[in-house]
Formats: structure tokens, C-alpha cells, sequence
């Protein structure tokens, strides 16, 4: 399986197994393999960033949390939490899918619900960073 290179400035220790003709990827926060899509590919990155160059615990990463937004289950793709409070939403997009404001309007709604200080809009080559002050987004490159 070809995997894109990612944007990042780190190399991360994945661990893989193949089944049939179905690849996994070993996701450190839910302690399981996952089918290796381009989504998760983008997800495993992250977390692997906070586990390894920001020292968060796993306890302190959420993957996949069900929410409810306009009476509709959705699911976000990462949460990091400091002492159970939200901070930062990450929304991961395959490589290929590109981020615009239609996408980055997608996660600011979901973030209505879990009111984080920060979010990420990531396909794993582009990242939007935005914080939430005073009731707007202000963009920010890290």
C-alpha cells in the first residue's frame, strides 16, 4: 500500500499488520488495529504528535466522540483535553480532499458543540489552525 508523505516535520513508529488484502494501522489511544483509510492515515499522524513531540497522555485524546448537531449523530475525529476540558478539535480529511471554507465551516459547527479553545482543519499536507476569541476564529500558523 502506498501511503502519502505527510506534512509533518517528524517520523512516527507505526505499527501495521495486513489481512487479506485489507491493511490496519495500530491507533496508541484506542489500543486496536483500524482500517488503514486516508482519513485515518491523517488521524494516526496527529495522534502520534501529541503522544510523542507534545508528551499528552492518551488519556488526554478522545478519537471519535459522537455528537449531536441539529438533531444529527455526527463524530469527531480528534479532541486533545487538559483535565477532561476540551482545547483542541482536530478535523481530519483524506489527502486528496481539499480544505476550503465549506470544510473549515464543517469542524467551527461541530466546535459549537465542543466549545475548544482551538481547531485544526487537516488533510495532513495543509493545516488551518484558528483560535476562538470573542465569539470569532482568528487564523494563526504555528
Amino acid at each position: 500500500m502506498e501511503l502519502p508523505k505527510l506534512n509533518f516535520q517528524e517520523t512516527f513508529d507505526f505499527k501495521f499488520k495486513k489481512d487479506k488484502d485489507k491493511f490496519f494501522i495500530y491507533d496508541l489511544v484506542r489500543k486496536t488495529y483500524l482500517l488503514l483509510t486516508p482519513e485515518e492515515w491523517v488521524r494516526q499522524h496527529w495522534i502520534h504528535y501529541y503522544l510523542t513531540v507534545k508528551s499528552y497522555s492518551a488519556s488526554a485524546l478522545i478519537t471519535e466522540k459522537k455528537i449531536v448537531l441539529n438533531g444529527l449523530t455526527k463524530r469527531i475525529d480528534l479532541l486533545i483535553t487538559e483535565k477532561t476540558q476540551p482545547i483542541i478539535l482536530i478535523e481530519c480529511k483524506a489527502p486528496q480532499i481539499k480544505l476550503t471554507e465549506k470544510t473549515f465551516e464543517q469542524t467551527a459547527r461541530y466546535n459549537s458543540i465542543i466549545g475548544a479553545k482551538e481547531i485544526v482543519l487537516t488533510n495532513g499536507l495543509q493545516h488551518i489552525n484558528a483560535y476562538y476569541d470573542n465569539g470569532e476564529y482568528q487564523f494563526y500558523k504555528p
